[in-house]
């Protein structure tokens, strides 16, 4: 399924608005903007586009309301990206150079930071609310939480809730803020606030699942990285989970992936014993719980289009690619 058959047609225009306004954010400096503008060229727009599709689901919302909380948002993400990438010393990122390859780590930091900045300076020049702002503020708080619990437990198989644990810090409560912030600004009851923000919640952790799934079995022309990336920076992931519980070669997997020093040829063959068990099936059932947890509280009170637009981007989540 195209990514953007998920959207309905009034936010497919404000995605294209959006794409000039992540342009301007970047154009401070002739500098910042070599650096950035490949960061932000090809990215799904998931964050900004929840957003706008929730905060336009039961009335129009005007753009000038909308777009800078969107491009804050898509700016957030991707900050976030360009500091893993660093931590991961990760050399490709949807298919480009990263920036911490081509400029090195000091001056990927500081992309990084200049995008985080760049995102709250656009919230305080817009005067939105202090329950926005907190809610931001939370979000990357609780991105830098999981990404430390993570890079403390490398090479560390982690217990299922302790992989729920991060997977939910790391993605699925960026997915249900994006959801709480369209209902909050447009005014919505608590009720649907609440309903929405478990839609996302639910969004995300089925999002997280199956981008664990493509670390070892997309197609790395598609995904933009090589297969077995999470692996080969000791970060275990649902499938080795899965796998350690129910392989005959648990043993050797365990081995391979706790030992800190994982070759292509391991990562190969941690890709035969995982598909040698029900691993696959299971994330992928796992995943599907979680979307289909998430369109249950979709509410009822949001226009019909919306929500066809929200339906079509759960199946989207589980359906995807890359």
């Amino acid at each position: 399924m195209n990514f953007v058959a998920a959207l309905n047609e009034a936010t497919a225009k404000n995605l294209q608005i959006l794409e000039e306004h992540l342009r301007q954010s970047i154009s401070d400096d002739k500098f910042i903007h070599e650096v950035c503008e490949p960061l932000i060229r090809g990215g799904k727009r998931l964050r900004p586009m929840l957003f706008m599709l929730c905060a336009n689901s039961r009335k129009d919302c005007p753009t000038e309301l909308t777009m800078p909380l969107a491009t804050a948002l898509e700016l957030i993400h991707t900050a976030s990206l360009v500091h893993d990438d660093i931590i991961d010393t990760s050399k490709k990122r949807r298919g480009v150079e990263t920036a911490n390859s081509k400029y090195g780590a000091q001056i990927a930091v500081l992309v990084g930071d200049y995008l985080f900045a760049k995102a709250f300076q656009l919230v305080a020049e817009n005067n939105y609310s202090h329950e926005v702002t907190l809610i931001l503020s939370n979000l990357v708080k609780n991105l830098c939480i999981g990404e430390i619990s993570q890079d403390k437990s490398l090479f560390v198989v982690p217990t299922m809730t302790e992989y729920y644990t991060n997977i939910n810090l790391k993605t699925a409560i960026f997915l249900s803020s994006c959801c709480k912030l369209g209902a909050i600004i447009s005014d919505m009851t608590e009720r649907e606030i609440n309903n929405l923000t478990a839609y996302g919640s639910g969004l995300g952790l089925a999002f997280q699942i199956v981008d664990d799934l493509l670390d070892f079995f997309g197609d790395a022309n598609v995904t933009g990285k090589p297969q077995g990336g999470d692996l080969k920076s000791g970060v275990i992931t649902l499938p080795v989970i899965r796998a350690l519980e129910k392989s005959n070669r648990a043993d050797e997997l365990r081995e391979l992936v706790t030992r800190g020093n994982v070759t292509p040829e391991d990562i190969d063959n941690a890709i035969k014993i995982i598909r040698a068990t029900d691993a696959v099936d299971y994330c992928r059932t796992r995943a599907q719980a979680h979307i289909d947890s998430a369109r249950i509280n979709l509410p009822d009170t949001l226009n019909t289009s919306a929500i066809l637009a929200l339906e079509k981007l759960a199946d989207f989540i589980v359906d995807r690619t890359r």
